[in-house]
């Protein structure tokens, strides 16, 4: 049986073997550090029974106003875990988290306009691409800003789309 918990220190040893994937984005040791320290309830993993990391989410809340938002910094999940629907039941907690508890108005995630799999996959849980940013990975390959509305924006403003792609220095940070 698979158990969802939040994201601890000591995680941070044994993950590795979750991230050799080309997709996914590696950090340092701060940078997660960081994550678990301030957004506690968007960091979790999944763990076999045996021990083993299967796949972990990571996210935060940001932005002001009706740009106050969930966003997924990372998800992933081991080769040998895949299609057992772990990274849906990842998204759905951080979406449950940004609904509920951060009141948030939606939830966006950037991702690789060249990663098929991923793109159709947050399609299937109610993504929308919002916008593409030209060069947003290393500055050679572009990414897809995609959105999924929550239950304060009731006129789904959030996940009307851009018109125009953007460049990475016209995004908003908080």
């Amino acid at each position: 049986m698979t158990t969802i918990r939040r994201f601890s220190c000591n995680d941070l040893l044994r993950f590795a073997s979750v991230n050799l994937d080309h997709l996914t984005e590696t950090f340092n040791m701060s940078f997660y550090m960081t994550y678990m320290a301030r957004w506690p309830d968007y960091f979790h993993v999944a763990k076999a029974p045996g021990g083993h990391i299967m796949g972990y989410i990571m996210g935060k809340v940001e932005g002001q106003g009706e740009s106050w938002h969930g966003h997924v910094t990372a998800v992933t999940v081991a080769p040998e875990y895949r299609r057992q629907q772990l990274a849906k039941k990842l998204m759905n907690l951080l979406e449950e988290v940004s609904d509920k508890i951060d009141k948030a108005y939606f939830v966006d995630l950037f991702v690789r306009a060249s990663n098929t799999p991923a793109i159709k996959m947050y399609e299937k849980l109610d993504y929308i691409v919002y916008r593409r940013v030209l060069r947003y990975y290393s500055g050679e390959e572009d990414g897809l800003d995609m959105r999924k509305a929550l239950s304060r924006d009731v006129e789904k403003k959030s996940i009307i789309p851009l018109k125009r792609p953007v460049t990475p220095d016209e995004l908003e940070y908080d």
